[in-house]
Parts: structure tokens; C-alpha cells; sequence
């Protein structure tokens, strides 16, 4: 069988941004991600409610010229500065080392040859206990975390409660003198295209710095690294290195998004993580640290009718197995390159969301079995599920 080629599509506009189709003999290589499931040892899947303060209504204020500085007073002593100190042995090696994820690189560039890189973002606190909720990239890999909080003279240094590579989620928390001011999280579901929204930050270590625009868009999806946001706000208002784990609100002062990324080639071009996303991924975090998916560990592509024209496929229906990665349940359960995927627990599969549909339906060390045509002959296999890894897992470029 002709190998398949490892050529992955992307329009990139700055970091990763605007990825798009691209017509040709490219094939899209996709890792199977299934969305975040209720962990297998709850009795009860946890509410967001348990852990933080929830709006029980969307109301926004009407508009006024005083509107947007009173929403600004009343929720800035609940946002914070975020600082986190990472070891590194090459800034340039560094996924970070981009203002697209809001690392603090401005006058003074750390050199190549530093030890040490320190990321700026902004966070906020979800409950009067201390618990902080800001982006996963703003901590990751960081060995030390400081957060400055209004009206305390020096920083405190925070610990992890629970981060989540996937969704760029993170929580972690500092041991509060006293209850600490709250924000509200509000209803991204009930967000309007054309609304108002005020995002609050820290970008470029200028503190405590306000932007106003509207939501632009709902729902986009988007390529950052290995990161795949299906899920994001887009947001007119101003989004700066710094902004990564603030907060979007509405006029009434409520959260709806997690300030994210910006387009580095666009103006007015911003997204924010939809509280809908929190809502699944913060009870998770708080009781278990981790969030809880299934995971297979390959890399596919559901081109099945063109791949099988192009390369020979023995079927053009299911989707083709493009990479294994070592280590992966995949692996040990003996799954190779260019095998394709017919159906699972017997249940026909032909493209990328319906084999992560089914997959997502199981529970971590839960068992199924594949239905495989691998060059004509139709084989079973059983693959015993397990966690996803908590980091960037990547499928090797052609070379």
C-alpha cells in the first residue's frame, strides 16, 4: 500500500489563525478529540454552581453614558495579574514564544540563550475562597505563578487546582487573608451578535486596561498550535498580549467568554472561550484537577472516497487511519497507518465526528472494538480507552 501523505492543511494568518480549506491533493489529518465527559467514578456529575457564583438571569443594564465605567468599577477588584515564571532551554523553541498567547514580550525580549521566560495574563476569581480562573497558556509549564491582587502591596504565589490542555482552561488558587471579590458567570448561550461586551486585562503590563466592542460572531472554530477551539466568541473589542484569562462581559457585569487570542494580521479580530465551555469544564477542574476523555491516540482523515482513488484503499468507506502515536492505546492494541476504520462496537462509521461521537460515549478504561479494513481483509480489534494526555500531542511533518 502507497504511504499517505503527511502534509496538514492550514491558511495561517499569524499564529495559526484563519485556518481554512485549501483545494488540491492536500488531505485534512485530524487527532480524535472527543469532548469532555463526566468523570467514570462520580455518582453525580458536578454543576458549575457548586463552585462558583452563576447568573440566574442574562439581564443586561440599558446603555447609558455612565454604564460601561460603572460595570468596570464594580468587577475590576475581582480581576487579577497573572505571572508566570517557566524554565526554558531555548525562548525561540517555545510555543509561547508569540504575543498571540499573551506572553509579556515586549521592550525588553528575553534572549535566546535565558533560562527563563515569564508570561503575563489576567485572571479573575469565581468564588470568595481564592480560586482563579484564567487560560491554560498563561501557566503552562510555569514553575512559579504570581498573582497580583488590588489592594495587597505584594504578590501571592498561586498553586494548581486543575488545568485543561484542550479547551485552554486552567484554575488555580492563592490562599486568600479573607473572602476575595467575585465575578459572575453569565450565559454565553444567551450572548446576542451585536452586543456589547467589555473585555478587562492586563496587555503589555499595562494594568487594569478597559476595551469595549461587540460580540462579532459565535461559534468559531479555530487552529492555535495544537490547540482546536470549535467553540469561540468573537469579539470586536481590543485584545492585546496580556488580555490571555481575563474576562468578556456583558453590560450587566456577568461573564460570557474567557479572553483568549487575537488575530496578529486583523484589527478589531479577538475570541474569547464561551462560558457554555466553562460551564462543562470548571466542575471537572474543581473536583478532579484533570477533565476526563477518552482517547484512542491516532490521527485521521475522513477523505476515504479520494484517499482510496489516489493510494489504493481497499474501501472508500470509514476513515483512514493516517498516524499512530507511540505510547497510545492505538498502539498497543496494534493499529497502523493506512488502515481503515469501518465501524466501532459494530456501529458504521464514515467520518472524523461520528467515530468521536461514539468514542466520547465511553468511559476512560472502558473497552471497543474496532472494525478495520486493513488491504482488503476485514479485521476486529479491541482497544481499552485512556486518558488524554494533558499536553500537545502532534503528528510528525513529511521529511
Amino acid at each position: 500500500m502507497r504511504a499517505l501523505p503527511k502534509t496538514i492543511t492550514a491558511a495561517v494568518v499569524g499564529f495559526a489563525v484563519g485556518a481554512g480549506a485549501v483545494s488540491g491533493g492536500v488531505y485534512t489529518f485530524t487527532q480524535l478529540r472527543p469532548a469532555a465527559t463526566t468523570q467514570a467514578n462520580s455518582s453525580r456529575t458536578p454543576s458549575t454552581s457548586q463552585y462558583a457564583t452563576v447568573a440566574s438571569t442574562s439581564t443586561t443594564l440599558p446603555l447609558g453614558p455612565e454604564t460601561i465605567s460603572n460595570v468596570v468599577k464594580r468587577v475590576s477588584p475581582a480581576i487579577v495579574k497573572i505571572v508566570a515564571t517557566v524554565p526554558q532551554t531555548s525562548i525561540s523553541s517555545s510555543p509561547y514564544f508569540n504575543p498571540f498567547f499573551g506572553s509579556l514580550f515586549g521592550q525588553n525580549i528575553i534572549p535566546q540563550q535565558s533560562q527563563i521566560q515569564t508570561d503575563l495574563g489576567t485572571g479573575f476569581f469565581f468564588n470568595s475562597q481564592g480560586d482563579i480562573l484564567t487560560n491554560d497558556h498563561v501557566i503552562h509549564g510555569a514553575d512559579k505563578i504570581q498573582v497580583y491582587v488590588k489592594g495587597y502591596s505584594k504578590p501571592f504565589t498561586a498553586t494548581r487546582v486543575g488545568t485543561d490542555y484542550a479547551t485552554d482552561l486552567a484554575i488555580i488558587k492563592i490562599n486568600a487573608p479573607k473572602p476575595m471579590p467575585t465575578l459572575t458567570l453569565g450565559n454565553s448561550n444567551n450572548a446576542q451578535v451585536g452586543g456589547w461586551v467589555i473585555a478587562i486585562g492586563n496587555p503589555y503590563n499595562l494594568s487594569d486596561t478597559v476595551t469595549v466592542g461587540v460580540i462579532s460572531a459565535k461559534g468559531r472554530p479555530l487552529t492555535i498550535g495544537q490547540r482546536n477551539y470549535t467553540n469561540l466568541l468573537q469579539t470586536s473589542a481590543a485584545i492585546n498580549p496580556g488580555n490571555s484569562g481575563g474576562p468578556l462581559l456583558n453590560l450587566a457585569g456577568q461573564v460570557v467568554g474567557i479572553n483568549t487570542a487575537v488575530s496578529t494580521q486583523g484589527q478589531g479580530i479577538g475570541f474569547a472561550i464561551p462560558t457554555s465551555t466553562v460551564d462543562q469544564i470548571l466542575p471537572q477542574l474543581m473536583k478532579y484537577g484533570k477533565v476526563s476523555r477518552p482517547w484512542i491516540g491516532v490521527f485521521i482523515t475522513t477523505d476515504s472516497r479520494r484517499l482510496a482513488q489516489a493510494y489504493s484503499l481497499p474501501t472508500a468507506n470509514g476513515v483512514v487511519i493516517a498516524y499512530v502515536v507511540p505510547n497510545s492505546p492505538a498502539k498497543a492494541a496494534g493499529l497502523a497507518a493506512g488502515e481503515v476504520i469501518t465501524a466501532v462496537n459494530g456501529k458504521t462509521v464514515t467520518t472524523d465526528t461520528a467515530l468521536e461521537q461514539i468514542i466520547q460515549s465511553q468511559k476512560v478504561g472502558g473497552t471497543v472494538t474496532l472494525t478495520i479494513n486493513d488491504q482488503g481483509r476485514t479485521i476486529q480489534k479491541t482497544i481499552t480507552l485512556a486518558q488524554e494526555p494533558n499536553g500537545p500531542v502532534s503528528m510528525p511533518s513529511a521529511g
